[in-house]
């Protein structure tokens, strides 16, 4: 005996239009939108996702992590993906950029001086000494919405 299963309508499905893609200009303008994202890395030979405060300067997305933070060893030299985005649950629609590149720890006097005076604070630990960069080499986006309410199914009969 089979479970009995109730007929799907299409009024039934939440039907998302297809995702549009969003040019780099725009991707940038919305990167910089933003204070809060999330960089994948590898630790261990597994991924692992963490969500972080920034700063886009240029092509470059400058994190500040804790010191003894897993982003302070696991970004050094690594090729991670960034990502940022934003969805509105009444209007049911939303984007993502997300940001595929090198990342490196700053050592350079230069660099620190400049990392130092952007207006971010590490989460945890205020004093830390350590900024990661990440180089915007591959930047891409996507834009998410509803389509027009479903016909009900009796009037597709």
């Amino acid at each position: 005996m089979q479970p009995h299963r109730p007929e799907r309508r299409v009024s039934d499905a939440v039907m998302l239009s297809p995702s549009a893609a969003i040019d780099a200009a725009e991707c940038h303008r919305l990167l910089r939108s933003a204070a809060i994202g999330r960089i994948s890395v590898s630790s261990g030979a597994l991924p692992v996702v963490v969500p972080v405060n920034y700063v886009l300067l240029g092509d470059v997305i400058l994190l500040r992590p804790a010191a003894g933070a897993l982003l302070s060893t696991a970004v050094d030299e690594a090729i991670v993906a960034f990502e940022v985005d934003h969805y509105d649950f009444v209007e049911h629609r939303g984007w993502s950029v997300m940001v595929q590149g090198p990342a490196r720890l700053l050592r350079e006097e230069g660099e620190l001086r400049m990392a130092l005076a952007q207006p971010m604070l590490p989460w945890g630990d205020p004093d830390s000494p350590f900024f990661v960069a990440v180089d915007c080499v591959r930047v891409t986006g996507r834009r998410i919405g509803r389509l027009p309410p479903a016909i009900p199914s009796a009037e597709l009969d």
